[in-house]
């Protein structure tokens, strides 16, 4: 149901979002503070909404098709907003198209696989992915502004999370060549079953 307790954490990644976006929209030292704060906190529901849901056996249809929506709402705001604001250097901006890119990949090859009645499980590696992936967005959005207000003004904030995104980065093009591989050794075995396409789409 969308009101246990996992589902409730998935919507609130969503609720986040304009919370989010009004923060960074201040523009200033404390609000950077806000919104690294609320973006971690976000990102932190991501884990507990399925432990929860795998502890008590609360796993929906409705929390599957949710959870990965939320998620990429939220990284895909996050990098808008900090590329729209000019927070990431010229160099940053390479490891947030990949980021960007590979979501929308997988959300294609994810959506193409359900039609086969074929899940696209999450590897070890996807979820190291994650994790320096939503290290390194909160750290961005935070900044060096939030490090001088909080009296830390010789930490190389920003430095740090670009670091942090190119990683995320080169794991992202690793991850994704393997969901890439998995999704077309499925699609080899595409006969045009009921439910499947195995023709081009006719656009009007």
């Amino acid at each position: 149901m969308p009101t246990d307790l996992p589902n409730l954490l998935t919507l609130s990644r969503i609720a986040a979002i304009p919370l989010l976006v009004a923060l960074v929209a201040l523009r200033h030292p404390w609000a950077d503070v806000a919104a690294c704060a609320v973006f971690s906190a976000a990102a932190i529901t991501d884990y507990f909404d399925g432990k929860i849901a795998r502890e008590r056996q609360m796993v929906s249809g409705f929390g599957r098709m949710l959870d990965p929506i939320a998620d990429k709402l939220l990284v895909g705001a996050a990098l808008m907003l900090l590329a729209g604001m000019e927070r990431l250097s010229a160099a940053a901006l390479y490891p947030a198209i990949v980021i960007l890119l590979r979501e929308i990949l997988v959300s294609g090859l994810r959506e193409y696989l359900a039609g086969l009645k074929v899940s696209l499980p999450v590897t070890r590696l996807a979820k190291w992915k994650t994790g320096f992936q939503m290290g390194a967005l909160g750290t961005l959005l935070a900044g060096d502004t939030a490090a001088a207000a909080l009296g830390l003004p010789f930490l190389p904030v920003s430095f740090i999370g670009e670091a942090m995104l190119w990683i995320a980065a080169v794991l992202t093009l690793i991850t994704g060549w393997d969901y890439l591989q998995a999704g077309l050794r499925h699609a080899g075995h595409d006969t045009g079953k009921p439910g499947t396409r195995s023709h081009p789409a006719v656009r009007p």
